[in-house]
């Protein structure tokens, strides 16, 4: 089967056992899973189900026509966090979710629980019948995130009982949806995703095929009418075909979960043609259209990009769903194209917009991250904080699924080439071509760069080792320096300094597009060690943003820092950034659980992550430039 060049390490062959990730990844297990199944609970979402399957009677509870979604994201995670750490209580309250879902599905596979409970009175986005309000039903996108939690649950347990009611689901929807059918697309992607992911699984040429057919048939007007509003015409990227769009628009999350099957079936047919043409989408994404926290979709109005260099730090949107799509998309395009400035991006939205969406204790979530509050404004649905739980609660739900994949995200394999993404303390055993290749890092990043590799080969065996330089530590912010830069420039003092040693011994470091490359016959008992230097540095923004001229904000290795009011000595409006290099770097293991803080004359900076676990309080991101005051 053709797939990406470059393969993933399962996450079930990687186990994180850093301070940074691990505990979160803990949070999550522990915490937000119980709680997110109790809430879906409590909310009706699993009595819906039950409601469709006949063993509960009354009207489907929820405000949108896509709440099941919540119910199959959660058992996502809950199936990662089972090949993590086996718990038979949680085994078997997933199969008894898993039984309530096949009772709800109807005969031919049709799987939607608004319409099945009572047909005539379906909410006002599922449209009169089946299929005949794509746009808004969510009905295929409910498909997608089933598909995305079979998979997950068939690796992860072995069992088919849910992945044979996706293929039920899948096997209709092929037969409704081919060319010689129904012409049609889905308003909200994902199921392209999720077919293509099913199809690696169960090699069915026809859901391949579809998720192709989905994506080819955006756009086409020669059939039916465009989805999208007069003030959004783009709204769901279906204004022109895919393969003529060059620019993001639209709904962030759409855009991106769209991105992610476009690269999955240019990986899988495969199309060149698919695949150059998320490459230039990418560039305006992260040349014009990225907050420096990662984050995208600048609009609070249907939550969308907005014009090239439209970044409000006070009103920005940035959902957490588009950040998460975003990780997944960025990974994608380092598979298809190898390119370290993909991985460069992921790394920023992980440790920034992506992980500000959920709280320190995992109950608590942000929906919109924006770069600035003035405490009143409130710009996370009726609240300037974090809240247990939304009417659409679309962004805790991805969470739960996020965190316990981590894993898979570490390290990569093409042939003889084993690459290594991030720096999470773990272990992994990597299948190359003529073994297997057992790596142990030890580090404390994101806290500080030094890191340790113990290589442990099967037998010896000859690999090339390649190890990400972050673009942090060569000069670059998220991906390049057209939209965010250095003041001190990248090719600083600052940036210099990386060290590499192997067995004890200086080692020359050669950095070949952002990897450092190691090709030797390794043998058991190999440490390479790696130290990056992680000096404070002040980022600049370019000037056709006009909210951040004259500003600046504070990063340190791949996190971005922020101000708080309350550890501020004068309104954050006041307070102008110096010299980074007069800033005090401490440690301090009992403040938000843990964190590296920035202390400067007035003020003292925390990651951007850790706002608002102290209650509602104006932040900054981008504070005055003393220089350019």
């Amino acid at each position: 089967m053709k797939d990406y060049p470059i393969k993933p390490v399962p996450f079930s062959y990687a186990k994180l056992k850093d301070q940074f990730w691990y505990p979160r990844i803990e949070t999550n297990r522990v915490h937000t899973i119980p709680d997110i199944f109790t809430k879906c609970e409590n909310s009706g979402r699993i009595d819906n189900f039950r409601k469709a399957s006949g063993l509960k009677q009354g009207p489907y509870i929820g405000n949108m026509p896509f709440e099941d979604t919540d119910v199959y994201k959660v058992i996502e995670g809950a199936s990662y966090s089972l090949t993590m750490h086996y718990d038979p209580v949680l085994d078997d309250y997933l199969d008894g979710i898993i039984n309530l879902i096949s009772s709800a599905q109807e005969k031919d596979g049709y799987l939607y629980t608004n319409r099945t409970i009572d047909p005539q009175h379906v909410h006002e986005f599922a449209g009169p019948e089946r299929w005949s309000n794509l746009f808004l039903s969510h009905e295929l996108y409910n498909c997608g995130h089933l598909y995305e939690a079979a998979c997950a649950h068939f690796e992860a347990t072995g069992k088919r009982s849910l992945l044979n009611i996706a293929i039920k689901s899948a096997d209709f929807i092929c037969a409704e949806f081919l060319p010689s059918s129904r012409r049609d697309v889905p308003g909200h992607q994902i199921i392209e995703m999720g077919l293509a992911r099913l199809y690696r699984i169960t090699k069915n040429p026809q859901y391949l095929e579809t998720a192709r057919f989905f994506l080819l048939e955006r756009g086409r007007s020669e059939k039916r009418e465009l989805y999208g509003y007069d003030y959004e015409p783009g709204y769901c990227q279906d204004h022109l075909p895919v393969l003529e769009q060059t620019e993001a628009v639209g709904h962030a999350v759409r855009a991106v979960y769209m991105y992610c099957g476009m690269a999955d079936v240019a990986a899988l047919y495969p199309d060149g043609a698919l695949g150059n043409a998320i490459k230039n989408i990418w560039e305006d994404v992260v040349r014009r259209k990225s907050y420096i926290s990662g984050g995208i979709g600048s609009r609070h109005r249907a939550e969308s990009f907005g014009e090239a260099y439209e970044l409000p730090n006070l009103t920005g949107y940035s959902e957490t769903c588009a950040a998460i799509g975003s990780v997944m998309w960025n990974h994608r395009l380092f598979l298809l194209f190898g390119e370290t400035k993909y991985l460069d991006v992921l790394e920023q939205i992980l440790y920034n917009g992506l992980l500000s969406g959920v709280s320190l204790s995992g109950t608590d979530y942000f929906y919109v991250n924006p770069l600035e509050s003035d405490g009143k404004f409130l710009f996370n649905y009726e609240s300037a904080a974090r809240k247990p739980w939304f009417d659409v609660t679309c962004c805790p739900t991805n969470l739960s699924r996020f965190f316990p994949s981590l894993s898979g995200y570490v390290y990569a394999v093409k042939e003889k080439e084993v690459y290594v993404n991030l720096f999470i303390a773990g272990e992994a055993c990597i299948p190359v071509d003529e073994g297997r290749l057992h790596i142990r890092q030890e580090t404390r990043y994101p806290w500080n760069g030094a890191v340790s590799f113990y290589i442990d080969p099967e037998s010896s065996i000859r690999v090339r080792l390649c190890i990400r330089v972050p673009g942090w530590a060569r000069g670059t912010v998220l991906g390049g320096q057209e939209l965010y830069y250095y003041e001190d420039g990248p090719q600083s003092e600052t940036g210099n300094g990386i060290r590499l040693s192997l067995n004890g011994q200086a080692y020359e470091i050669n950095i070949q597009d952002g990897w450092i490359v190691v090709e030797r016959e390794w043998n058991p008992g190999d440490k390479l060690e790696l130290l990056l230097p992680m000096p404070v540095r002040k980022v600049l923004c370019n000037n056709h943003v006009a909210e951040n001229r004259g500003k600046a904000a504070l990063m340190r290795g791949p996190l971005v820092y922020c101000v708080e009011q309350r550890d501020a000595d004068q309104p954050l409006e006041n307070i102008t950034l110096g010299d980074p290099a007069h800033m005090e770097v401490r440690y301090e293991k009992n403040v938000l659980n843990g964190i590296v803080t920035l202390r400067g004359d007035k003020f003292t900076a925390i990651p951007y992550y850790a706002w608002s676990n102290r209650g509602a309080n104006p932040m900054k991101v981008w504070l005055s430039n003393e220089e350019n005051k």
